[in-house]
């Protein structure tokens, strides 16, 4: 693999989890339990939304095939996805999605920071502009956590549960290929050892102000950024892409 194309694949994987995640927390408008809540992941789908777009531009102009962030949002099929398999995960309860947004904002605040200092000027300004997104979307879910966690008996079993079941999901946050080598080697990309070891502290001290159990090591999930996706996926991606799949080049 060369050193372009490191670049557009590791570009596409930061496009592809952001508008994932932001589909997922779109579908939660109206369901949210107070009306504060409500605007904020209305909110946080929209910045994920954002990112999508910008890593999806740059994507195009690195690939040079004429490809625009439409293209690649509605007019890829699903093992053409390469978003981990934390950020397809369906909603269920408002302790899923916690629990969720938690796993996976605590790594992404990581991945940007240390994208922040990469050798890639137009990453390292998107993750700029990023970083302080995620580092908000933290602050609010890990105040939920410990909330639902340190809260009522029912809450605690529940989110408990919840981070039972996603737990399986994380392994593939830290799992090295060729394109996280090419990147870190090429463009001074995260060295993601180094980032699973600070995750775990951050996953320990939340944990415990939550009074939540961590898994035990477990197998883990995997193959999302192969284009191997879980059966949830092919849902999400047939409702995002419905319109431009039904009206071909349809426009506001």
């Amino acid at each position: 693999m060369d050193k372009d194309d490191a670049l557009f694949r590791y570009v596409l994987r930061l496009g592809d989890n952001a508008l994932v995640l932001g589909q997922r927390l779109s579908e939660l408008v109206t369901q949210a339990p107070e009306l504060e809540e409500e605007l904020a992941n209305a909110n946080f789908a929209l910045d994920y939304i954002g990112q999508a777009r910008l890593f999806y531009s740059y994507a195009g102009e690195l690939e040079g095939g004429g490809r625009s962030e439409d293209d690649f949002a509605f007019l890829r099929d699903g093992n053409k996805f390469r978003n981990l398999l934390l950020v397809e995960q369906p909603n269920g309860h408002f302790g899923d999605v916690t629990v969720r947004q938690f796993l996976f904002e605590s790594f992404y605040a990581l991945q940007l920071e240390a994208l922040t200092r990469c050798s890639a000027p137009r990453v390292a300004e998107i993750a700029v502009r990023a970083v302080k997104e995620i580092h908000y979307h933290l602050r609010h879910v890990s105040q939920w956590l410990v909330r639902l966690g340190d809260g009522t008996a029912e809450s605690h079993s529940r989110v408990q549960r919840s981070l039972d079941d996603q737990w399986r999901f994380t392994g593939e946050l830290f799992a090295v290929d060729e394109v996280d080598e090419a990147f870190e080697r090429e463009w001074n990309g995260p060295r993601l050892a180094e980032l699973e070891f600070r995750w775990n502290d951050k996953m320990d001290v939340a944990l415990q102000e939550a009074t939540l159990v961590r898994p035990a090591a477990q197998w883990m999930d995997g193959g999302g950024r192969r284009g191997r996706h879980t059966e949830h996926f092919g849902y999400l991606i047939a409702e995002m892409q419905f319109l431009q799949r039904a009206y071909p080049g349809a426009r506001w």
